[in-house]
């Protein structure tokens, strides 16, 4: 069978025809993200890590929070990388389809919240493509770009570690993709009043 015949026949996965039932109306859920992930190439890198929190009338929900470590053995074997994070890792383990039907359903229609956003969406949207699926519909923010609409700076980024220090937000010295999570929604929740979003 020819291979663009195949693609047409493929079936699109139920886990994602959920999701996209989901965007009748207009979501007051924030879900603050951060991934980690082995490098920064989207179509040779994976995901390593995710975390994410909810946000709710401008309060952070930690009992609505998603973490979880994709195993992605055979990338690490592939690259002659260490899977020393993963085995250290007390934070739950799921193959890399598992973790992303569980962060879309978790997700759901909510806004996306980020630092740096546009490249933990186009690395979950890789991740998609590969399991026949769509790209996100959620909205996206990103932190870095209120605090340059905020103080109209048009020519610079800011790390994650200057945005903390200029809204003294502490970061933990534990750098895992939750912790970042964290301090991202604490720094957008300080935008978001300064702003005057709703």
């Amino acid at each position: 069978m020819l291979d663009w015949l195949k693609q047409i026949n493929k079936e699109t996965p139920d886990f994602w025809k959920v999701y996209l039932t989901k965007f009748g109306k207009k979501s007051n859920r924030y879900v603050v993200l951060s991934t980690e992930t082995s490098g920064m190439n989207l179509s040779k890198d994976v995901i390593l890590s995710i975390g994410a929190f909810a946000i709710i009338d401008d309060t952070i929900y930690i009992k609505d929070s998603f973490e979880a470590v994709l195993l992605q053995y055979k990338f690490l074997h592939d690259n002659h990388l260490s899977n020393e994070f993963i085995i250290e890792s007390t934070l739950p383990k799921l193959a890399e389809v598992d973790a992303i039907k569980a962060f879309i359903d978790y997700l759901g229609n909510a806004v996306l919240v980020g630092h740096h956003i546009d490249f933990d969406v186009d690395m979950i949207n890789a991740t998609l493509e590969r399991l026949d699926c769509g790209r996100l519909k959620n909205e996206a923010l990103d932190i870095d770009i209120m605090h340059r609409k905020y103080h109209d700076i048009t020519d610079k980024e800011f790390s994650l570690d200057k945005l903390g220090d200029a809204y003294k937000v502490e970061r933990s010295e534990r750098n895992t993709a939750t912790e970042a999570a964290y301090t991202i929604a604490l720094l957008f929740l300080k935008l978001k009043s300064r702003l005057g979003l709703k």
